[in-house]
């Protein structure tokens, strides 16, 4: 097993450029399954959870030929098989977004339940829901049973704005017959590339960008080509990495009309950046003090679903907050796992006080110390990165494949922007 050995205090600088949106790379993946036609995928990240996404699309008899690194050419002429290996399934989360496509174009799957990181419940009642208003009838003993003879169009409220959930009704619904509506959908970024990429194949999707979409039935799709956006959360990771350590980086192609919120939150913790067309420059100049609510409160910091602050970026912003001057709350209702991986960063110095399994109350600055750490998931693992990089002295995090399932080859970008980090094997 590898792990990274990271020397800190060293000031970031230079420039880095994010690989493409893995968010939105998964289930582009699995959209390719709706066509028997070509389809060409550019500036795809070569992670482990897309490279596990892969496989699975490939055992169902997709073809994939890499054109170049992160360019990928995939032929779907036939489903080939209906089942899905369960150990594949449990490596990653998005392993159900599998179930919309084939449904769409077999009429039906037995679908392993998916795994993902562990940071609490994680239901999949939504998508459920959603194939079943479609026209799916669904059994469920340790695997889903999923059939159709035919899917026809409806009208969907959604229980939760979920991500997946609302992916897994569009790609189940541009093959459906009518006109389907769905209600409270999620509008992040990725969901939006979805959408987009299945009109270039022929869907009529309405409505993108919005939490209301209207999708009317075509009879098949065709090929199409497509190049994948940046990564906003590895965006937000080397904003983060460059303010924890007073450093100076520009990044590149950083996908600055998606970070409105993010940075009035990071403004909230004295973090500012200036824009240059389509990059962000990051100044070591930072203020770095909490600002308060009018009233002089200690703010809260709360996700939400977008285009509020994502769930996914509250590590890096939690340990952004331990070199901030004054408190902040921060709350992530989402999830009851978030927060337990800041028992790591006390342990590294930081007054952090777990209020539950979905608060955490941050009292900074404080100095890091180097300490010997274990990724538990992708985000906690990245925030314990940036921990590592602002400690005096020498840290080494284990479990490192947690953080390459989000985040390509995150040891050698950081080595161009002068990090002190090496890869060594226990």
């Amino acid at each position: 097993m590898e792990e990274f050995v990271i020397e800190g205090g060293v000031p970031l600088q230079g420039e880095v450029t994010p690989s493409g949106n893995k968010n939105a790379a998964l289930p582009l993946l699995a959209a390719c399954l709706l066509t028997d036609e070509p389809v060409v995928l550019r500036n795809v990240p070569k992670i482990r959870d897309v490279l596990a996404m892969r496989k699975l699309i490939e055992s169902l008899g997709t073809v994939v030929e890499e054109l170049d690194d992160h360019t990928w050419h995939l032929t779907t002429k036939e489903l080939t098989a209906s089942h899905l290996d369960p150990d594949l399934c449990r490596r990653i989360r998005a392993s159900i977004l599998i179930a919309g496509p084939v449904l769409a174009r077999a009429g039906g799957l037995r679908l392993p339940p998916p795994g993902g990181d562990v940071i609490g419940r994680r239901r999949v009642d939504t998508h459920i829901l959603a194939l079943q208003a479609l026209g799916a009838k669904i059994d469920y003993d340790r695997v889903f049973d999923i059939q159709a003879s035919e899917l026809h169009g409806a009208d969907i409220l959604l229980d939760e704005a979920s991500v997946t959930g609302t992916e897994n009704a569009v790609m189940a619904a541009v093959l459906a017959k009518g006109e389907t509506k769905v209600r409270n959908a999620a509008s992040e970024p990725h969901v939006q590339e979805l959408c987009n990429f299945l009109n270039i194949l022929g869907a009529k999707i309405e409505g993108i960008g919005s939490n209301t979409l209207h999708i009317q039935g075509v009879p098949r799709l065709h090929g199409g080509e497509f190049t994948i956006g940046p990564d906003l959360l590895e965006v937000v990771s080397y904003i983060g990495a460059t303010v924890v350590t007073r450093g100076n980086v520009r990044i590149r192609n950083a996908g600055v009309q998606h970070l409105e919120m993010v940075g009035q939150v990071f403004r909230r913790l004295g973090v500012n950046w200036d824009v240059d067309g389509e990059d962000i420059i990051v100044p070591s100049n930072q203020k770095l003090e909490v600002v308060s609510d009018l009233d002089g409160a200690v703010p809260e910091i709360k996700t939400n679903v977008w285009p509020a602050f994502p769930t996914d970026l509250t590590s890096i912003a939690i340990t952004v907050a331990t070199q901030v001057s004054g408190s902040v709350l921060f709350h992530d209702w989402m999830f009851s796992g978030r927060m337990y991986f800041t028992d790591k960063l006390v342990g590294m110095g930081a007054r952090i006080i777990l209020c539950d399994p979905y608060r955490c109350l941050i009292q900074g600055p404080t100095q890091l110390y180097g300490e010997k750490l274990e990724s538990p998931d992708i985000r906690a693992g990245m925030a314990m990165l940036l921990a590592a990089l602002a400690a005096k002295g020498t840290s080494k995090i284990r479990n490192i494949v947690q953080i390459e399932r989000g985040y390509e080859q995150v040891d050698e970008k950081l080595k161009k922007l002068g990090a002190i980090i090496r890869r060594e094997t226990e």
